[in-house]
């Protein structure tokens, strides 16, 4: 009895869910409707949509960091809305429909997770992600018809990821240095060449440099297991922590933050870093 009232949830459950995003394709086909749909829908594109699918992505991020369950389900709403606009465009353009989506990443996940759906062999996270997930990717067509391993790492990754994973994929075919420190040897080189070329004042030379180091710091945070976007990320935010300390407490004081000199911000500065030491 118990099981079959688990399978008809799970049923009506699919029904409803079915029904749910049939109505928001619905919607989007409406908005696109060249005869009384919305103008500025009816004027967008895929290039002109893509920087709000980037955002709505972040947004989903932010409100996993703030831990604010309300906000992610919008935000999640947010961006399968993205989704669904992209998947309308397509089917206008004849080109594939949202069923299509969906279809694609089912196989595609069935796929690359034999562990799961087939007889491979999984105990923990790295065997998958190192291992298997890996394999699965390198039968597919558009991995084997690329002629560099680095050809299907996105050009639009925030710059950070796109090292690290960059990085990542060199380091498959053993292009590795055999140790984090080795990598630290290789940022005072780096810093040596930027002191240099800071020294003959070529404004190209010096980017050029800086270029280099960001890429070798985001290589010894890999080779520590570190998620480099996600460790900027923290630095930001307790930047912003830090430094919105120093603002309330020059406000309280009734001082304009553009009046306070540098020593006195450094000492609040410090100070909230002993608030956060005492807290934790």
């Amino acid at each position: 009895m118990l099981l079959r009232i688990t399978k008809s949830m799970s049923c009506e459950s699919k029904k409803m869910s079915k029904n749910q995003i049939e109505k928001l394709i619905d919607v989007m086909a409406r908005l696109r409707q060249p005869h009384g749909g919305c103008p500025w829908d009816l004027e967008q594109d895929f290039k002109s949509i893509a920087p709000y699918t980037i955002e709505e992505a972040y947004e989903v991020v932010d409100a996993i960091d703030r831990n604010d369950m309300d906000e992610l389900k919008d935000e999640l709403g947010d961006l399968l809305f993205q989704v669904v606009y992209h998947a309308q465009m397509a089917t206008e353009a004849g080109h594939f429909a949202f069923g299509d989506v969906v279809e694609a990443i089912t196989t595609k996940m069935i796929h690359r997770h034999p562990h799961v759906f087939g007889d491979a062999k999984a105990q923990t996270a790295a065997d998958v992600e190192q291992g298997i997930w890996e394999q699965q990717k390198d039968k597919e067509s558009k991995r084997q018809a690329a002629e560099s391993i680095l050809d299907d790492v996105p050009r639009a990754l925030p710059a950070i990821k796109r090292a690290q994973k960059i990085q990542n994929r060199a380091a498959r075919v053993g292009f590795e240095w055999p140790e984090a420190t080795n990598v630290l040897d290789k940022m005072e080189e780096e810093i040596a060449e930027m002191r240099e070329a800071i020294a003959n004042g070529q404004k190209e030379e010096i980017l050029d440099e800086l270029g280099d180091l960001f890429f070798v710091l985001v290589n010894f945070g890999r080779m520590l297991g570190a998620d480099c976007e996600e460790s900027l990320r923290q630095g930001n935010n307790k930047f912003e922590r830090r430094f919105k300390g120093i603002e309330r407490a020059l406000k309280s004081s009734n001082t304009d933050i553009k009046d306070a000199s540098l020593a006195q911000m450094e000492a609040l500065w410090i100070e909230e870093k002993k608030k956060e030491r005492k807290a934790s």
